[in-house]
């Protein structure tokens, strides 16, 4: 495949997410439950998951509500480091980086919309969860927490 027609397909696949209001094919669906386990106790997030190149560019730009029990999970096939940004990201999100073990990396607390600073995950993730601007503190999420989910060692 030609590399104009791999960036055709990523134009057509941009334009169809665009159509169902911003929201992959996925998350029209089903959605997967993630758990954090805090010194509060547990807490739950019914969560997309963004697994495709196409998914985690997309992220959660452009949604301008996020319920505080819902998130996106972005998956990695092997731990790698990570940097995001709020490019087109119009509501405040807290960026929880997971370590491959399933263990709270870092956190970056209540991103600010639209800033272009990378935030930078400190070190080797498998995944990250972005959720609501502000819920971490509420619910006492801090690095060292155990995150509960497939892609993660039980």
């Amino acid at each position: 495949m030609t590399e104009m027609m791999i960036e055709r397909r990523a134009l057509v696949a941009g334009l169809a997410l665009a159509a169902v209001g911003g929201r992959s094919a996925f998350a029209a669906g089903k959605l997967e439950t993630v758990e954090i386990v805090t010194s509060r106790g547990r807490a739950r997030f019914q969560v997309e998951i963004a697994a495709t190149k196409a998914e985690q560019e997309r992220g959660l730009m452009f949604r301008k509500s996020l319920a505080p029990d819902r998130g996106m999970l972005f998956t990695y096939k092997r731990p790698q480091p990570a940097a995001y940004w709020m490019k087109n990201t119009l509501i405040p999100l807290d960026i929880i980086f997971i370590q491959p073990d399933g263990r709270v990396l870092s956190i970056a607390r209540n991103a600010r919309p639209h800033d272009l600073t990378p935030l930078a995950s400190g070190g080797m993730v498998l995944g990250v969860l972005e959720i609501a601007g502000g819920r971490a503190a509420q619910l006492g999420i801090l690095p060292g927490d155990r995150v509960l989910h497939r892609i993660f060692p039980k």
